[in-house]
């Protein structure tokens, strides 16, 4: 028989698991438990007061925040990329001989 979880224990895996941001997966490998017991406990502890009105509100802040974070670092990435060759070719057409640097 598996290890028995006391309830607070129980409600402290609900609680992480609806305002951590993390997937249900890497909660249930953190603590331990498997995938369909973590989902078993959050179904049927969803509804109670084990989350705080406040706590649900920090979380989807916190996840709006991530979301904005992640497009402002894909945005980021694609400004660091160094021009394209054909770009770069361009750029010294439009210079004189005496302007392109020497290889």
């Amino acid at each position: 028989m598996g290890t028995v979880r006391t309830d607070e224990f129980r409600k402290d895996a609900v609680r992480i698991t609806l305002t951590s941001g993390l997937s249900r997966r890497q909660v249930a490998d953190d603590l331990g438990v498997g995938l369909s017991t973590l989902n078993k406990w959050v179904n049927a502890l969803r509804d109670t007061d084990v989350v705080s009105a406040e706590d649900r509100e920090l979380a989807r802040e916190n996840e709006r925040l991530r979301r904005e974070n992640r497009i402002l670092k894909e945005e980021r990435d694609i400004l660091k990329k160094p021009p394209s060759s054909s770009r770069a070719m361009e750029g010294m057409n439009a210079m004189g001989p005496s302007e392109c640097p020497t290889p």
